[in-house]
């Protein structure tokens, strides 16, 4: 999900470099709602690693 989420940053960059704000724009949105998704799942497997961590110990 983050590579997906870098892509459409570069897309983002790339399309407001060439003027084209709506896309970049759209693009930004999409990498933002992107990131924060992968930002969630990765807390998620944080607390379960460390729980189970505790729990073998």
């Amino acid at each position: 999900m983050l590579k997906w989420a870098l892509i459409f940053l570069v897309i983002s960059l790339v399309a407001g470099f060439l003027g084209f704000s709506g896309v970049s724009a759209a693009a930004a949105g999409i990498a933002k709602i992107l990131f924060y998704i992968f930002l969630v799942i990765f807390l998620i497997f944080v607390v379960l690693a460390l729980m189970a961590g505790n729990a073998i110990l």
